[in-house]
């Protein structure tokens, strides 16, 4: 059976202690392996405190991040580069100071609508910056995630083949393709493809409903991803994500469009989302099994 994990937005909209002791118990109480924590504001959080708590609550940790337009790889302007590189490597040094094992997110560009492509110069300096910080990331046994995002949110990685070319350009043992069902719902042609093409390359899993609300309440194809997942025998953390006004993070909600209230009850949604992943990920092992 894989971990499963789920976002901290789903608690709380930031990491001071108070929000971060609700955030790692409420994340237990509703019966998950691991919290996800977005270190989008990463100057406010207490890092022996969080440490101690997951320790206490016997919870595994992953981070995430997506990088701003001051401070964007994919950029032509080396000091803009430079800049985006140092927050990767606060990301991955946090990571690992918490007893974490994997840093994902948009870490090849910014998190935001582009208004033009990105340039042959800007993807290179991509490449070349993520081949430095996996490179400090593997000596702190870290690996890094590609997260897929849609067009609004990337002009880089928006489908999985493009995320597996990179890669291979980058050519480093620690970086993994992250796939998440919204942004997929957006991009691919389908929730099978793209999951068999990453197969052991498959690192990291975001679940979400294409209205990021309750899961099966939107027009996702959960059963055809799970069987994707049993096919290539995934055996990756898989988390739920989902966002509501209720919950507000002051980098975060704007940037990923967060104006409506989809839910206002954090626990009820948590766990029937972990039930839905659960029952989702144990029908597709036994179709497997009597295939």
């Amino acid at each position: 059976m894989n971990k499963l994990g789920v976002h901290a937005l789903v608690w709380a909209g930031d990491l001071t202690p108070e929000s971060t002791r609700k955030v790692i118990s409420q994340t237990k109480a509703a019966g998950y392996d691991l919290v996800e924590l977005s270190l989008h504001g990463p100057k406010v959080m207490d890092l022996a405190l969080t440490r101690d708590l997951l320790q206490e609550h016997d919870l595994e940790i992953g981070c995430s991040r997506g990088l701003t337009f001051d401070a964007d790889v994919s950029s032509e302007d080396p000091a803009t580069v430079a800049k985006g590189v140092a927050m990767l490597e606060e990301g991955i040094r946090i990571t690992s100071e918490l007893g974490g094992t994997y840093f994902g997110g948009i870490l090849y560009g910014a998190m935001g609508k582009y208004n033009a492509p990105v340039t042959a110069k800007g993807r290179r300096n991509a490449v070349d910056s993520i081949k430095r910080i996996a490179d400090f990331a593997h000596q702190r046994g870290v690996t890094l995630g590609m997260e897929v995002v849609n067009r609004y949110e990337s002009n880089l990685l928006n489908t999985a083949s493009q995320a597996l070319a990179m890669i291979d350009e980058v050519d480093a043992p620690n970086v993994v393709v992250h796939l998440d069902t919204y942004h997929m719902n957006i991009e691919e042609s389908d929730f099978m493809q793209p999951v068999l093409q990453c197969g052991k390359r498959l690192g990291y899993v975001h679940i979400g409903e294409s209205n990021r609300g309750y899961l099966g309440s939107g027009t996702i194809d959960f059963a055809q991803f799970f069987h994707a997942l049993a096919m290539i025998e995934y055996k990756g953390v898989v988390t739920f994500e989902s966002f509501s006004s209720t919950v507000v993070n002051e980098q975060l909600s704007n940037a990923l469009a967060i104006w409506r209230n989809l839910w206002d009850d954090g626990m009820d949604l948590a766990k029937h989302a972990r039930q839905f992943i659960e029952g989702g990920i144990n029908a597709a092992a036994k179709a497997k099994a009597h295939h």
